[in-house]
């Protein structure tokens, strides 16, 4: 995808640029009536982007008291280097992002942990094989005791065959070894649906029979021109190409489809998210029963004051604005 959906951000102390996985037998294409559970039951539908490694990031309690959003989606776990997961590639899973967990937790919400990004060491390039991709996935789901994981696929990630077709295949192996859990695949996409690398991926997943529960595109750095137009123009093609790879009916599709915004300004010149735009998106994805409506990020949810683009998006808004619309949508 080029660089569509690169968040263009810089992990404190890193200098590394982020954004806002064996062979498997083919199985059956996926059943009509297999939809993502209820939101209530995993973090997956209303969870907007939190990023500890960048800027200054907010106190979750005081967006969840703020803005009534409850989950929030945590990036982003990379590679240390190795076949072993860490947040930002070098924070150990049972350290200072711990405590972010279970402050949210402490909330009444809960955490789905992004793996991958843009750049920085990715976990499906670092393992060889997808077996030992789903054990990298698997020590972050035991850390926390996951209800559900978000695969970030982007740039070389997505755009070599082996490490995408990996991906897909860990994914399959996870969800076996973990009845009950949630997966989703956010990647990037065209004002007119999903790129090469996206349908390659979906026609895998229907290949080898991958229950993904949500294909989560990012509608931003896509050269859009009317922001809320374009992704539900994007949004309604996925649709229909989960129709036809999965025997889907339309609303069974949409219930496996996702939007992952950007508010304010993106990173592609021209480009705005403003509050209105956001706000149809959100009744677009409630009225079709979408399966997830987020955003990246959090971190930027607030009007611009001085601070640079790790604590604002450049909308006029207030603080929270875009979280609380996210916590008004049920996926």
């Amino acid at each position: 995808m080029g660089k569509l959906g690169k968040h263009l951000l810089t992990l404190a102390g890193t200098g590394v640029a982020v954004t806002c996985a064996a062979a498997l037998s083919a199985g059956p294409a996926l059943s009509a009536q297999q939809a993502p559970a209820p939101a209530a039951e995993s973090p997956v539908a209303a969870s907007p982007y939190l990023y500890n490694g960048w800027g200054s990031p907010p106190s979750p309690s005081e967006v969840q008291t703020a803005s009534g959003i409850k989950d929030f989606t945590l990036g982003f776990i990379l590679s240390d280097g190795g076949c072993n997961p860490a947040w930002d590639g070098t924070r150990p899973l049972d350290g200072q992002d711990k405590a972010t967990v279970e402050e949210i937790r402490a909330g009444g919400g809960d955490v789905i942990p992004s793996i991958g990004g843009w750049s920085g060491n990715k976990l499906g390039e670092a393992c060889t094989d997808a077996q030992s991709l789903a054990g990298a996935y698997q020590k972050v789901i035991d850390a926390y005791g996951l209800k559900a994981i978000d695969i970030d696929i982007e740039s070389t990630e997505v755009e070599n065959p082996e490490s995408r077709n990996r991906v897909i295949e860990a994914l399959k192996i996870t969800k076996e070894a973990n009845p009950g859990l949630k997966t989703v695949v956010t990647f990037g996409t065209t004002t007119t649906g999903p790129n090469e690398n996206g349908k390659a991926m979906i026609a895998k997943a229907a290949e080898i029979g991958a229950e993904i529960d949500v294909w989560t595109q990012m509608p931003f750095d896509f050269n859009g021109s009317d922001m809320a137009q374009d992704t539900i123009t994007t949004t309604d093609a996925l649709k229909d190409l989960l129709k036809q790879s999965f025997g889907y009916d339309g609303a069974a599709a949409y219930a496996h489809a996702g939007i992952s915004s950007m508010n304010g300004n993106t990173d592609q010149q021209g480009e705005h998210v403003d509050v209105a735009a956001f706000q149809k998106m959100a009744d677009y994805a409630k009225q079709n029963g979408l399966g997830r409506f987020t955003f990246w990020s959090v971190n930027r949810d607030r009007p611009c004051t001085g601070g640079g683009a790790d604590s604002c998006g450049g909308a006029e808004q207030q603080p929270w604005e875009f979280s609380g619309i996210v916590a008004g949508f049920a996926g």
